[in-house]
């Protein structure tokens, strides 16, 4: 067989001179060939490699943009893929085609036959573009992932920890800062999800396995588990980095973690649960970019965008926003402080815990140890003469009466309220013990929200629903002449999920006369609801069916949050 150089010139990749120095720096270098030659700019990695590819009679394969099957990718532990720079491409007839980047590296075939314990077919592409298949392929980032860390952790015997009996006692002890694999696995599981954009991380223990689960666009996605053995060692970790009390298992703890990851600086809120089988802890990740959006980006249809600009924009008054955890509360109130955070106005915040700090506001965090509670912080607040403030959440009646005295004395005051729509708000004021007369005379709108994942924008396409979902839907005809459903069909971008991002669905609801003289009248919520529809409410089914019509999200998505009234 003609060695690779006589390859290269017989191509004209090469001339004689430029392969004997190649030759001669790969020589000095303790380099291979091929890899000298890309390295002097005399080829192309792909050129060469594809080369190679017809010299040792191999397929050359280009990865860009070609899907490999899910249930290949599958056959191959990312923890092999990324330890061997190989990604599978391909199953016929029980062999599996492996795409390496050395065609001579015969121990690392040996090697993966014996892992994979089957036929193993090869073919050639550049290490850069496997590098890259396999972290689309794979959804992870550079380098070493948490998967391929727990692969680490679970395929030795070795303890790295402690000894079993420890484990089987939950007695946590101290953690060595420098106890390397903890700690990498911390930090690996940290990146990882900042990589996946997810929102929270939880580490839920049970009685022989702990499940590590990401929270991204809402949805719940579990990764590898690591060995109950773990436990110990994971939470004292995460517990010295929150500053917390390592020896406290049977209470709850709060704490907080300034961390870099991903190549952004991110605040951790993490929270610990005693369970049955050990500690529970979540960890919710805080990205200042979250919520440096204005009112416009939220997701609002133009005539509430208008109305809700216009609520934030008058001297006093109590504007809530509603909705269950995790819809979106605290970034739809940040947007609107953002857009009144000037130097003409004075903004006081009592929140419990702070969860993002804004520059030019002032936050106050809620301390019940020191007594330090909404009331008194709001009571507080009045003396500094502000011109609008923020109540964390209303939960009980001196709360909201004190919320409401500060709207009352020429305040604008912003709150969250738990209630599953805007006209149940009224009620649930009245049921705290607030008198009928006072919230309708204070309270100027109540906006209610959820969230819903968006259409991957890169590989949406159009999707015509069954007849049975738009009846079930409520679809008039007239509605669907000029509707465009769309679909993610899933890829590297989305996670293979079909959507990536969320967005708001709203039902904005204005304090006109006949509601404030319904809910002056003690009415019921499906009174109250009914008058503000016959105004021009829009509610939050209508406003997520909306957005299913234009193709910004799907009927799935807006049924999961949202139902018909």
């Amino acid at each position: 067989m003609a060695d690779l150089g006589d390859y290269l010139i017989k191509k004209g990749i090469l001339g004689p001179e430029q392969l004997q120095e190649a030759q001669t720096v790969a020589t000095s270098r303790k380099l291979k060939l091929q890899d000298t030659v890309v390295q002097l700019g005399y080829a192309t990695a792909e050129q060469v490699m594809r080369v190679l590819a017809e010299q040792h009679d191999y397929e050359y394969y280009d990865l860009d943009n070609v899907p490999i099957p899910p249930a290949v990718v599958e056959l191959v532990p990312e923890s092999v893929a990324r330890e061997n720079a190989v990604i599978p491409f391909s199953e016929e007839d029980g062999k599996l085609k492996i795409v390496v980047s050395d065609p001579l590296d015969f121990n690392t075939f040996d090697k993966l036959k014996f892992i994979l314990n089957r036929e193993v077919e090869i073919g050639l592409a550049t290490r850069e573009k496997i590098l890259e298949a396999i972290n689309r392929n794979y959804g992870q980032m550079d380098g070493e992932s948490a998967d391929s860390m727990l692969q680490e952790f679970t395929d030795t015997a070795i303890d790295f920890t402690e000894t079993e009996d420890d484990a089987d006692s939950d007695d946590e002890s101290v953690v060595d800062e420098n106890s390397a694999p903890v700690v990498r696995l911390v930090q690996l599981m940290i990146t990882e999800a900042v990589q996946l954009r997810a929102s929270d991380i939880h580490v839920e223990p049970f009685e022989s396995r702990i499940r590590i689960r990401y929270r991204i666009d809402g949805v719940l996605v579990e990764r590898d588990s690591p060995p109950r053995r773990l436990l110990s060692a994971l939470l004292s970790r995460i517990k010295i980095l929150a500053k917390m009390d390592i020896a406290e298992r049977r209470r709850t703890q709060d704490g907080r973690i300034k961390i870099t990851a991903g190549g952004k600086e991110l605040d951790l809120r993490v929270s610990m649960l005693p369970t049955s089988h050990g500690q529970s802890c979540v960890m919710r990740l805080l990205d200042k970019d979250n919520i440096r959006v204005g009112i416009r980006q939220l997701g609002l249809s133009e005539r509430d965008f208008r109305i809700f600009r216009n609520l934030t924009r008058r001297p006093n008054g109590i504007l809530l926003v509603t909705g269950p955890t995790g819809s979106g509360k605290t970034t739809t109130l940040y947007a609107a402080l953002n857009e009144l955070n000037r130097p003409d106005r004075k903004i006081i915040t009592a929140e419990d815990p702070v969860e993002y700090y804004l520059p030019g506001i002032n936050q106050v965090e809620v301390r019940h140890s020191i007594g330090l509670d909404f009331a008194l912080i709001i009571r507080a607040m009045l003396r500094q003469a502000p011109n609008v403030i923020l109540v964390g959440e209303m939960r009980d009646y001196e709360t909201a009466s004190m919320g409401i005295q500060a709207s009352l004395t020429g305040h604008l005051v912003f709150s969250t309220l738990h209630t599953n729509d805007a006209p149940g708000a009224v009620t649930r004021m009245v049921d705290m013990g607030v008198p009928a007369y006072l919230v309708a005379g204070s309270i100027v709108g109540i906006l209610a929200q959820r969230l819903v994942r968006v259409v991957c924008t890169k590989c949406k396409q159009p999707f015509t629903p069954s007849d049975a979902q738009i009846e079930a839907a409520g679809i008039t005809p007239e509605q669907l002449e000029g509707a465009s459903f769309m679909k993610g069909a899933g890829c590297s971008h989305c996670g293979k999920s079909g959507y990536r991002g969320r967005l708001g669905i709203f039902e904005l609801m204005t304090m006109t006369s006949k509601v404030r003289e319904l809910s002056f009248a003690g009415a019921s919520t499906v009174e109250i609801a009914k008058a503000a529809i016959s105004e021009g409410m829009t509610t939050l089914y209508d406003d997520g069916i909306r957005k299913a019509l234009a193709g910004i999200t799907t009927l799935e998505e807006v049924f999961r949050v949202a139902k018909r009234s």
